[in-house]
């Protein structure tokens, strides 16, 4: 396909370098290396201003759901164009978000009637009530437009809940090592990836950590299943000493993204929803990754029956299109918050684009588009596929480990398969890996030394087989 001219081209790469600083980026790097500028997207692929085609293997960073393209939602955009571009939510309201609330509270986790249980007397028992502390459903919806901001959001929900209840002690978070929530201070503040966070230390508030599952390099030394899942015991010990100080408990549910796709073992959430009622501690389900069908369901928490007080959802709630976000929670928090006005138990939060009808009318769309192609059921093949052609990676000299849930992939990179001896970092490997998948076709991304695989949820079979294949054949030529 042909692309912009030479001319085009230079300038375009000149005026990048020139005028843009990227994130999560060495921009020192940058500068000095031959970088992709995406000219338009179609399908499962993205086109570069040179006319280069690439297989997207991480959906634009994890937000393309149905494709770049796609005609449903680019229809429902224009549909709305023609209305209202933006209207604020403060004071005011508009029909898309209206509308997008009703279906995302639709579509939220929900327990499933035989392991419903609630919160008794400090005890966890057998009833007809879901497994989350209030004994409630989610029912309400906080929009913005970030992942990050919608972390930003159930923070300051929680922490007001108990201050409004008049538990004023309940003022911590108990976070997981390797977490990562987002870019902003109280998002950050949760995070535990070192090489992101550490220089940022002095800006954010003190939280409780506590070691999370990354059953690979198990920091216990034990190996699943037969460690019964011993890392849940430091959480309790911890919950045991510090309860009375603890809001709320935050987590990506079943996969820790950002830190190389880190698998939780089976039970591990649910165990924690039982841990959060029997302490009497909100818990915060971070899906903005994790949700919108990465895992083979709607939401991770599905896979276990749990619902959250909290739940934060982004990334691919538009489908790739636009940016939004949304906090949803139960009506038993919301009504927390009502009072006189002179109590001042109003929620003092808002964004200039909450609830941006031409994002609300692109989520519907998405949604949409769930329920008409049956989307979680056509990805459980590919899903199956995937996880056939992952085996022959273990053949690879320096794959030491391959962790998959759903249609969340990470390939972690050794020096030394037998030692599990990491590669240096200064060593670069994943980013080798992901320039030589760029010469075969394929767009993939990096985390340290674990290689990502994200495809949009409608890539054919096709598609996925090539883009497993280009992933195996660039591992190799880099590391052996």
């Amino acid at each position: 396909m042909r692309g912009f001219s030479k001319k085009a081209v230079k300038q375009l790469e000149e005026w990048d370098k020139d005028y843009i600083w990227h994130p999560f980026t060495q921009m020192k790097e940058w500068v000095s290396e031959s970088n992709l500028i995406i000219e338009k997207g179609k399908g499962s692929y993205l086109y570069d201003i040179r006319g280069n085609r690439y297989l997207d293997g991480v959906s634009s960073l994890w937000v393309t759901v149905h494709g770049h393209r796609k005609r449903e939602i680019n229809n429902a955009i224009k549909k709305q164009l023609g209305k209202v571009a933006h209207s604020t939510l403060l004071g005011l309201s508009n029909v898309p978000a209206v509308e997008l609330a009703k279906r995302l509270v639709e579509i939220a986790p929900r327990a499933e009637e035989e392991k419903m249980r609630r919160w008794e007397d400090g005890k966890v028992g057998s009833t007809s009530q879901p497994l989350n502390l209030l004994n409630s459903s989610l029912s309400k919806v906080f929009y913005s437009d970030s992942g990050s901001t919608s972390v930003e959001i159930a923070l300051k929900i929680a922490f007001q809940y108990w201050q409004n209840k008049g538990v004023k002690d309940k003022t911590r978070f108990l976070t997981f090592k390797n977490a990562y929530h987002g870019d902003t201070i109280g998002s950050v503040s949760l995070g535990g990836m070192e090489l992101f966070h550490d220089i940022y230390r002095p800006l954010l508030f003190k939280t409780i950590q506590v070691n999370s599952p990354y059953c690979y390099r198990c920091h216990l030394g034990k190996e699943y299943p037969s460690c019964k899942i011993a890392c849940l015991k430091e959480v309790e010990d911890t919950l045991k000493k510090q309860h009375k100080e603890v809001a709320a408990l935050v987590i990506e549910p079943l996969v820790q993204g950002a830190a190389g796709m880190l698998l939780q073992p089976a039970g591990f959430l649910k165990e924690l929803r039982v841990l959060c009622d029997r302490y009497k501690i909100l818990m915060i389900a971070d899906e903005v990754a994790t949700g919108f069908g990465r895992t083979g369901k709607m939401f991770a928490c599905d896979h276990e029956g749990v619902v959250p007080d909290i739940l934060c959802v982004a990334k691919g709630i538009t489908g790739g299109y636009l940016p939004l976000a949304a906090t949803l929670t139960t009506r038993e928090i919301h009504d927390a918050f009502l009072a006189e006005y002179k109590e001042l138990k109003t929620f003092f939060h808002g964004h200039t684009y909450t609830g941006n009808p031409l994002a609300c009318a692109a989520a519907i769309a998405n949604l949409d588009i769930f329920e008409k192609e049956e989307t979680l059921k056509r990805l459980q093949p590919k899903i199956s596929l995937m996880e056939n052609e992952l085996k022959r990676f273990t053949g690879l000299s320096h794959v030491g480990d391959i962790r998959q849930k759903g249609f969340m992939v990470g390939i972690e990179l050794v020096k030394k398969k037998d030692t599990r001896e990491p590669y240096p970092v200064e060593l670069r490997m994943g980013h080798r890996v992901i320039l030589e998948a760029r010469k075969r076709g394929a767009i993939l991304r990096p985390l340290g030394n674990v290689i990502v695989l994200m495809p949009p949820l409608s890539i054919k079979k096709s598609e996925l087989e090539r883009l497993l294949k280009i992933t195996y054949e660039s591992i190799r030529v880099v590391t052996e």
